[in-house]
């Protein structure tokens, strides 16, 4: 129930134009620099996704209105596509997270540790991915700086969308509310929003919204049910048991085991959507990780982090294919265009899986009993 609601949380605020004025909020911050506009891209997108918990809402929301913008404005298209695909992948990483509440519920893990869990690794990657601009064409183009007064009309007017995450992850962290009740409280406090703050969300956008949400929705439960189908079949033949095996004979070092965690997920990126990916194979994988110390938690991140590069590599690559549709741009070129971002998410998830203190330091501050 989580999943449907997330994504109409998403539907809401970008049908109400929210994600427009994230945009501005996040161009007024950055527009200044040279590549403002690709940094604002990464910014807004870290935002959008501690409301959505979905990369594809991220990709459809937000490209469709910077893409062409980055276009008009001087940028190529690798860099518009490339920027643009691989920010998205941000949305399952940053809480809220549908792949995360889909793993809590497979791997027994606490939801609460896996939100707080993500921050770091999140913004890691948003940062490392502005770095990658900040080293590429120097001659990016720049926008006239916004007046302070300016900037600060429209930081306030931003600042009710941007306390929904805190909203969502509060009410988990804090127990008010469990993972989907806080997708429900999103999907009240974006309606709030569109109707009585913003005041461009009506009646008549109730039926188109539904519609949308029950078309996304309709994909993520169906493969849901599948993949639940599928693995009752595998553990039927035992073949959950030979992976399980094979993983514990022919990796029998930890580190070992954590790479070929890493690689296997790429691998099933590429072809397999997160979530029948991930309740085809956690519950396999989960047995050897507690073996070697490895917690839930720190699995599951991994995982999340890993499958979030998925979405940006062929044949599956659904933000890709929604970037490079929008741009008219192959997928062969848009996914040249977004390789150096992977580079940074395959970093990231290499030092949490080595040095899971990283991710876990500023969890341990708010919440040190569930670390």
């Amino acid at each position: 129930l989580a999943v449907p609601l997330f994504v109409l949380a998403a539907n809401i605020m970008n049908r109400a134009k929210i994600s427009e004025k994230l945009i501005q909020f996040c161009n007024g911050i950055v527009g200044r620099f040279p590549g403002g506009l690709a940094y604002a891209n990464v910014l807004v997108s870290m935002l959008f996704a501690g409301i959505s918990g979905s990369s594809q809402a991220d990709t459809a929301g937000i490209g469709s209105i910077l893409i062409p913008a980055m276009e008009e404005e001087g940028y190529n298209q690798e860099t518009s596509v490339g920027v643009t695909a691989a920010s998205s992948t941000i949305g399952i990483v940053i809480p809220p997270s549908i792949p995360m509440v889909v793993y809590s519920s497979v791997a027994g893990a606490s939801i609460g540790a896996l939100f707080l869990g993500g921050v770091v690794p999140g913004i890691l990657i948003g940062l490392g991915q502005m770095f990658v601009i900040f080293m590429g064409n120097k001659k990016y183009p720049k926008q006239d700086p916004m007046s302070f007064k300016d900037f600060l009309k429209l930081a306030i007017k931003c600042l009710p969308p941007v306390l929904t995450p805190v909203i969502i992850i509060g009410g988990v962290i804090g127990g008010l509310c469990t993972a989907t009740e806080s997708a429900a409280i999103a999907c009240i406090y974006a309606i709030i929003l569109g109707v009585f703050v913003f005041k461009n969300l009506s009646l008549k956008d109730v039926k188109p919204l539904l519609y949308d949400t029950l078309r996304t929705s309709a994909t993520s439960l169906f493969a849901l049910a599948t993949a639940n189908a599928l693995g009752q079949l595998l553990s039927y033949y035992n073949v959950s048991t030979s992976v399980q095996q094979m993983f514990a004979t022919y990796f029998p070092y930890k580190w070992q085991f954590l790479l070929a965690v890493i690689g296997f997920y790429l691998f099933l990126g590429t072809f397999m959507d997160a979530i029948p990916a991930m309740i085809l194979f956690v519950p396999v994988l989960m047995p050897v990780a507690t073996a070697f110390g490895i917690t839930p938690v720190q699995l599951g991140l991994i995982i999340v982090i890993t499958l979030a590069v998925g979405q940006v590599t062929p044949p599956y690559g659904l933000c890709l294919l929604i970037a490079g549709r929008i741009s008219g741009m192959s997928v062969q070129k848009s996914f040249k265009a977004v390789i150096p971002y992977i580079m940074v998410s395959v970093v990231v998830v290499v030092l949490i899986a080595f040095l899971p203190d990283i991710a876990f330091a500023l969890p341990k501050l708010i919440k040190p009993e569930w670390f």
